[in-house]
């Protein structure tokens, strides 16, 4: 694949990690799920910022109930003032897999003193369908 290409790939994945920040935040649960492969995996260590107990998600449903879970307790989701902020993205691509490593913090009290309640490393890996990157399994580390 030439540089061009890979550069592409690349941003199509970041884009995809944003997405999902993006979505976790202030989207709809459908397109949250478009996000991921069928047989992903979410990995959810314990989280004293927040009190969400660790957690393995398997499959799309699983890792959208979840979500929901989540926003029913009013620390994620429409209305809860909270943002995911991602950075420090470093992508490699191999043909239609994909890995990531990025850093990311997670503010509670948005509407007015934003706070950092949180924060830790996403440890990813993509697939390739035919309607573009999908979220495989995401390891979420604290510190």
């Amino acid at each position: 694949m030439t540089e061009i290409g890979h550069i592409g790939d690349d941003l199509a994945v970041m884009k995809l990690i944003a997405r999902i920040a993006h979505l976790a935040d202030t989207g709809e649960l459908t397109d949250y799920a478009e996000c991921f492969t069928e047989d992903a995996i979410w990995e959810l260590p314990v989280d004293s910022g927040v009190g969400v107990a660790p957690q393995t998600r398997s499959g799309v449903a699983d890792i959208v109930q979840g979500a929901r879970e989540r926003r029913d307790l009013g620390i994620q989701g429409p209305g809860s003032n909270t943002r995911h902020v991602v950075s420090t993205i470093d992508v490699e691509v191999r043909g239609d897999a994909a890995t990531s490593r990025a850093y990311w913090r997670y503010y509670g009290h948005t509407d007015a003193a934003p706070e950092l309640l949180t924060m830790g490393q996403y440890d990813d890996t993509f697939r390739r369908s035919g309607s573009g990157w999908r979220l495989q399994q995401r390891r979420i580390t604290r510190g």
